[in-house]
């Protein structure tokens, strides 16, 4: 290991030097209760690993303030308690469960290259995500039920822009499989929302239950 791994690039060095004299410097009380206090978010935001998707800078959030589990496509598997490694799940239950959050959010976005992906290989156009070392395809395997609520659609442009939605509203359903989220929300101490942005207009849409469909913000 020691072979490979490096010190950190002078580029970042030098972004770290410089939020380390202005910003930590002007708000360093701030950080130091932080620090000491502990965390009191007060949403948890479940989003796409993609780096062009900023939660904070969209919702002008300090820190502190949300708790934010990343993963390929914002997507949130099924209550599964097999034992086994569950990263998102076991944020989920840190959340809910341990930080007490007041919202939780499940955050999609245009031109989602893991919801291409899920496209491909339930189009058989990605054989190599269906391959069992795939790490990838499994995991996008989660989005199969949404392409077939889909796959009826018949511009492929459109249906990939549905099946970005469908992420996140079969997040929201999966959530609902766990019976501490569940119980949460019947108990009121918390809400569930499923957000869309499109990343090149700028547009927030929220996913509406009763019309099972997505609004603008």
């Amino acid at each position: 290991m020691q072979d490979h791994v490096r010190p950190l690039p002078s580029y970042l060095v030098q972004r770290f030097q410089g939020w380390k004299a202005t910003t930590y410097a002007e708000n360093h009380i701030w950080y130091r209760r932080l620090a000491e206090d502990g965390q009191r978010p007060r949403a948890m935001v479940i989003s796409c690993c993609d780096s062009r998707v900023h939660v904070t800078s969209i919702f002008g959030a300090d820190q502190g303030e949300f708790f934010i589990h990343r993963n390929i496509a914002n997507l949130v598997p099924p209550y599964n308690p097999d034992g086994d490694y569950h990263g998102t799940s076991a944020a989920v239950e840190y959340a809910v469960s341990t930080l007490k959050v007041a919202h939780l959010i499940v955050l999609g976005h245009s031109q989602c290259g893991g919801v291409q992906g899920c496209h491909a290989m339930c189009t058989g156009q990605a054989p190599e995500l269906e391959r069992d070392t795939s790490f990838v395809g499994k995991w996008l395997g989660i989005l199969r039920p949404g392409y077939e609520r889909v796959a009826a659609v018949p511009d492929e442009a459109e249906r990939v822009t549905a099946l970005e939605r469908e992420s996140v509203i079969i997040g929201l359903e999966n959530l609902m499989t766990f019976p501490f989220v569940k119980s949460a929300l019947d108990a009121d101490r918390m809400t569930l929302h499923g957000l869309w942005i499109d990343i090149g207009e700028g547009a927030l849409l929220q996913f509406d239950a009763a019309s099972h469909g997505f609004v603008p913000v």
